[in-house]
């Protein structure tokens, strides 16, 4: 059985790593080239960089972020925000990513993920889903999560997977920052639904979290956020409480 990933997320805004709940009320979190450095040496698997707020005019300023992280780390790294061409994506790889995360510009334009594909190989391709449950149905949600859309998540997500996607990030917004657990329930469905690896992002506040979410759902990896920047949980004593529990980690 492969290992389980553990991947610390840093939303990024304007340069600083940032933290809020239910995508609100943001506060700092401390600089995300050392917050990436500690976890690297802590035993994160991967890293996951978003730019919260990019735009075309931030770009240079993402580039530059990314290249003092690929300096720094030894793990593999995924950058998001913004992308939404070939070219954008490409100038993040030179740059020292070993993925991107596209979002927003692959709901609007479906064809840029078959292009990544075919360009960079799926591997290098996470599609990264925020969805919130509206009247009973899974929604996408696109610009940071303030944007509604008609899009179901799970008819989303296995059109992605046709045309190329080769990892979905799949974030619950409404467990997103409570700390009251990941949702299970979405997460066993999608994991079972397509045939690419699924990491689970919203709701992490304790190391049974992430014990349930393997257990329960059998994805690949789990990602969190403010349990590991101010400390709440270290990644070297979860990784020994999953392995307690019988969940395969690299150490």
């Amino acid at each position: 059985m492969l290992s389980k990933r553990i991947i610390p997320c840093l939303d990024v805004k304007d340069g600083r790593t940032v933290k809020g709940v239910n995508f609100v009320e943001l506060r700092d979190a401390g600089d995300p080239v050392e917050l990436g450095a500690k976890y690297a040496l802590q035993g994160a698997d991967e890293l996951v960089f978003l730019d919260i707020t990019a735009t075309h005019e931030h770009r240079k300023t993402t580039i530059e972020m990314v290249k003092a992280v690929a300096r720094e780390l030894n793990i593999p790294f995924t950058i998001g925000g913004g992308i939404a061409t070939i070219a954008d994506a490409e100038a993040l790889l030179n740059a020292g990513a070993d993925k991107i995360s596209i979002n927003s510009a692959a709901v609007r334009n479906p064809q840029l993920i078959a292009d990544l594909a075919a360009n960079f190989g799926a591997q290098f391709v996470v599609l990264a889903v925020d969805t919130r449950n509206i009247e009973g149905k899974n929604k996408v949600h696109l610009n940071g999560g303030r944007v509604i859309t008609d899009l179901e998540t799970e008819d989303w997500i296995k059109q992605a997977e046709n045309m190329g996607a080769g990892e979905i990030l799949l974030t619950s917004m409404d467990h997103d920052g409570t700390k009251a657990g990941f949702d299970c329930k979405l997460l066993k469905k999608i994991n079972e639904m397509v045939n690419i690896p699924v990491i689970a992002s919203g709701g992490a506040g304790s190391k049974a979290h992430f014990v349930e979410v393997f257990k329960e759902t059998d994805v690949d990896a789990a990602l969190a956020a403010s349990v590991f920047h101010y400390g709440e949980i270290l990644i070297p004593d979860l990784k020994t409480t999953l392995q307690q529990s019988a969940i395969p980690v690299r150490i």
